[in-house]
């Protein structure tokens, strides 16, 4: 008996595989598309303090991580099998040291057909990878957690604004706590 199941807007029947393959953003208009993700690992203090104090032999740990984060999201394509390729405009990953690790903010920007969500979510999961890589060899380096990355914000496109843990827009909807704003062209 055939059955059908919604996937991802994609209606299946029966036991066929939806056949996979990129988004056709063809006929999407050029827009400004920004968008924020953040995320942190934990370090223990000895490590968090070698870090602050430039202690680390590898060196610089914030900037190695900064320039593997920027050159990561400007290969999200080649890592991602269905993004698109983006020219980035503009990318930064800011570093704030807090008491139990180091919280990783990334954001992106451009003028493209679909959204950069993806550039600033691997700018910080490899920025994070590249603090645990360059601080594994400390006592306690290897204790390290990567957690918490997500988006933060979206702008831009057909979906409109996203910011996350809010209410205070308008909503075009909710879902497991995301929230959409449509106000915004």
């Amino acid at each position: 008996m055939a059955r059908k199941n919604e996937v991802g807007g994609m209606t299946q029947t029966g036991r066929e595989p939806i056949q996979t393959q990129m988004v056709d953003v063809g006929e999407k208009s050029i827009t400004l598309r920004t968008a924020v993700a953040s995320g942190k690992i934990r370090l223990e203090k000895t490590v968090l303090e070698a870090v602050q104090t430039f202690r680390v032999p590898k060196g610089n740990v914030l900037e190695v991580a900064r320039i593997a984060g920027i050159m990561a999201a400007k290969k999200t394509d080649s890592i991602l099998p269905l993004c698109h390729p983006l020219p980035l405009e503009f990318l930064t990953l800011r570093f704030e040291i807090e008491n139990d690790g180091v919280r990783v903010k990334a954001e992106v920007k451009t003028h493209a057909k679909t959204g950069v969500e993806m550039e600033a979510l691997v700018a910080v999961s490899v920025a994070c990878l590249t603090i645990y890589d360059m601080c594994k060899s400390l006592p306690e380096g290897q204790s390290a957690s990567i957690e918490s990355v997500m988006l933060e914000e979206k702008n831009g496109g057909s979906g409109g604004h996203y910011l996350r843990g809010t209410s205070n827009y308008p909503l075009k909807k909710e879902t497991d706590g995301a929230i959409f704003r449509t106000d915004i062209e």
